[in-house]
């Protein structure tokens, strides 16, 4: 079912990858809901071609920029604003990556060259996004900003690795930026903290297929899907959570409050 939550507000979506990445679920929701915006990804991921079929569907166009290059992320805007015929209303940061997990290095076993590029990548550039929509005015008052997180960044999963430390990097510039978006432009900025997901960034990390099923057992309404997560991104995206800002919002069926379930319990008693 579709309210027209988005009618007549334009944005820029960081991340599609595939049909399984979350950006990509949120950009259809968007297009359901009457948002129109710009697909951007790094030149590379582009070359795999993907996301000429969601461009396709949804009427929007891609302009590569990687994320962590400033004059890149300055032309990306612009050109943006200039295609859509105004300022922003959204943008979706939805971008991630460790070195040190695809290359295989434990936590204790850091490459820092490896460290220093999925940060840049995962954290830093989320900075580099708000730093560029705020000197360029490019945001319409009470825009919205959002990034994927996970709970890795208050509580330790072994295997998420460097993640976890970009994560809770990226959670504070949430706060720190969006108390000055707010202040001086009205624009919100606030993360999304997903359940375990299956895309093609989360079954990157060891063990996750195990880790995805405790999860489910854990949270009392389940893990949350990426057709959730685009759902409550467009709701963020929307008019109705005007003074929602520097939050990180956990958006996983429970589990970051539950201390321990019944179906845990059931399945590490003697009895069962």
């Amino acid at each position: 079912m579709n309210y027209n939550l988005l009618k007549g507000k334009r944005g820029i979506i960081f991340g599609a990858l595939d049909e399984n990445s979350i950006a990509w679920k949120t950009a259809e929701r968007v297009h359901e809901e009457g948002g129109s915006f710009v697909l951007t990804n790094a030149p590379i991921a582009l070359r795999m071609g993907e996301l000429n079929a969601l461009a396709e569907k949804t009427g929007a166009a891609i302009i590569a920029a990687d994320a962590t290059s400033t004059d890149d992320l300055q032309r990306l805007i612009t050109e943006s604003m200039q295609h859509l015929g105004g300022k922003l209303d959204f943008v979706l940061h939805s971008i991630g990556m460790s070195v040190n997990v695809r290359k295989g290095r434990h936590y204790t076993d850091e490459n820092y060259d490896f460290t220093a590029k999925g940060w840049d990548v995962s954290a830093l550039s989320f900075h580099k996004v708000l730093q560029q929509l705020y000197k360029l005015d490019a945001m319409n008052e009470w825009g919205s900003v959002l990034a994927l997180t996970y709970m890795a960044a208050q509580r330790t999963f072994p295997d998420y690795n460097d993640m976890a430390d970009n994560k809770a990097y990226l959670e504070s510039i949430a706060r720190s930026f969006g108390y000055f978006f707010g202040k001086e432009k009205k624009v919100r900025v606030n993360t999304i903290s997903q359940s375990p997901t299956v895309t093609t960034a989360g079954k990157g990390v060891k063990g996750f297929d195990a880790f995805l099923n405790y999860a489910e057992k854990m949270s009392p309404l389940g893990n949350a899907s990426a057709d959730d997560c685009a759902d409550y991104a467009v709701t963020l995206f929307s008019d109705f959570t005007r003074k929602v800002t520097m939050q990180n919002l956990f958006h996983d069926g429970g589990f970051s409050s539950t201390g321990v379930s019944q179906d845990i319990v059931d399945l590490f008693s003697d009895d069962s």
